[in-house]
């Protein structure tokens, strides 16, 4: 078995898939063969491999980290959930939609799923980084638990448990999540992390050092908060509903079930450009541009823009000859369109209106689409102008165009090497479309876009040092990620513990 470090935390979104991506990099930068695993991910932001297969974001984000491309051995169970139960993806392909007690009568084969894809990776790498979920010592949840400690016996993987404390309690939930494990799981433990401080460290002292003797194990770092290592977010806990202006105002309607969120977080990290979530039609103002994101829940986000009168200041919006571009993004595409239908009940059955800003139709079907695309944008004077793009497709529902309305790009999907058409856009424009995830993860896309949204108000583009700089900010944040790591951690003890040669990290 190769040498394993698990990444556990106290809770949810404490910060367990940074700072796995952070200790594999320092792992690989040492000279070993890494690779990051997460047995079981509950998260509707994914990503599709080469080999058509669907995983969670966060591990392809770790790959990346690593120069690998991903595969579903690095996820190989992701739940996806929706409003009554999830839908399971195994080995990268969807098994069925599940309630928690199907799921738990399926576990069987979810953990044939896990150890298999973990021992694959184990025969082709030294070094394999765990990423634990949630947390291990939930009581009501521990006989079912395949990601944390059970996960860690498999590997026999030494563990390091993180705290958040932002949340608050940081002492209470390091010491309760102690408490609660066995002492077989404590004998894994080789210490502690504390996450997102801000402030003086001294301060943390006396707890520290109660921790170290109630525990018997070391606070190996204070990690303090740096928001320029954020990397992808696994879940909507890490949406923010902050409201940052800039000279080009994007924004981004925050749907229930929203998925793939991601999408726009290139946008956000662009000079000048202010990124907003947006639940109110009152706040939806006078933007550039406005995104409809990806949701797992197409009807019930219809629903909810009805409710909350956010359809008809889209379609206000839309209407207005000097108003913003409208963009829709998989089920945002779907809620852009006329009909929305579900006969075998995909997501709900079912038939619901869209906003009607496209002349399309949506069908939902069992098949799931999965594949990674080439792409390039037909329509002319529009967002993008012939640019082409890199993406992907993870949907299942099939959008028709009606007669006489243009697509907007054209692609060549991998593998397979078919090209189509997909999308749609207005005749004059400004509403568009796509099944394509990932558009603004191209730099050439997401610069015509920019370029377009800063001459339409008279803006001069941004000079080429300004795109440089960003570009080399972005590509740096893997030995950022490394240098926060190894300033404000202890690594001596995780060295002794998994057996790492000294020269070799």
């Amino acid at each position: 078995m190769p040498r394993a470090l698990m990444i556990q935390g106290t809770a949810s979104h404490v910060g367990k898939s940074v700072l796995t991506a952070a200790f594999a990099r320092w792992l690989s930068d040492g000279g070993w063969r890494v690779a990051p695993f997460k047995a079981q991910n509950m998260s509707l932001n994914s990503f599709v491999t080469l080999q058509g297969e669907e995983i969670a974001r966060s591990q392809a984000v770790q790959a990346e980290a690593l120069g690998l491309e991903p595969t579903a051995d690095m996820n190989p169970i992701l739940l996806k959930p929706l409003d009554s139960g999830c839908q399971v993806i195994a080995r990268g392909h969807p098994v069925g939609l599940m309630s928690i007690h199907d799921y738990y009568a399926w576990k069987g084969h979810a953990w044939r799923a896990i150890t298999e894809s973990y021992d694959r990776l184990a025969r082709a790498f030294e070094v394999i980084v765990l990423e634990g979920a949630g947390s291990p010592a939930e009581i009501n949840l521990r006989e079912h638990d395949l990601a944390n400690m059970r996960m860690a016996h498999h590997a026999d993987a030494v563990v390091v448990i993180v705290a958040d404390i932002e949340r608050g309690g940081v002492f209470a939930q390091l010491v309760g999540t102690w408490e609660l494990l066995s002492p077989e799981e404590r004998r894994r433990v080789v210490g502690f992390l504390i996450n997102k401080f801000r402030g003086d460290p001294s301060l943390l002292s006396a707890g520290l050092a109660y921790l170290r003797q109630r525990t018997g194990r070391p606070v190996l770092g204070v990690l303090p908060y740096d928001p320029s290592l954020a990397l992808d977010e696994e879940d909507s806990l890490g949406l923010t509903a902050t409201t940052p202006t800039g000279e080009i105002d994007v924004a981004v309607i925050c749907l229930p079930g929203i998925s793939n969120f991601t999408d726009v977080a290139p946008l956000a990290r662009v000079p000048g450009v202010g990124v907003r979530l947006v639940s109110e039609a009152g706040h939806l103002r006078r933007p550039d541009l406005i995104i409809l994101p990806g949701t797992r829940t197409t009807q019930r986000a219809r629903a909810w823009l009805r409710a909350c009168r956010l359809d008809d200041a889209i379609r206000a919006a839309a209407g207005q000859p000097d108003g913003p571009y409208v963009l829709g993004l998989c089920g945002g595409y779907q809620l852009l369109g006329h009909a929305i239908d579900d006969p075998d009940g995909v997501e709900a059955p079912g038939q619901s209106e869209g906003l009607g800003l496209l002349d399309v139709d949506t069908r939902f079907h069992r098949h799931k689409t999965l594949y990674r695309v080439e792409a390039e944008v037909l329509a002319r004077g529009s967002l993008g102008d012939g640019c082409p793009v890199v993406g992907y497709e993870v949907h299942q529902g099939i959008t028709q165009r009606r007669p006489g309305v243009a697509p907007w790009l054209r692609l060549r999907r991998r593998p397979g090497g078919d090209s189509s058409d997909d999308g749609a856009i207005r005749p004059d424009g400004r509403v568009l479309g796509t099944y394509v995830h990932g558009l603004f993860d191209d730099a050439r896309f997401c610069r015509a876009v920019v370029h377009e949204l800063r001459r339409r108000k008279g803006l001069p583009p941004l000079t080429d040092d300004a795109w440089e700089r960003h570009r080399r900010a972005w590509a740096e944040r893997y030995e950022r990620l490394v240098c926060w790591l190894t300033q404000h951690c202890v690594l001596g003890p995780i060295v002794e513990a998994c057996r790492l040669e000294r020269g070799r990290c």
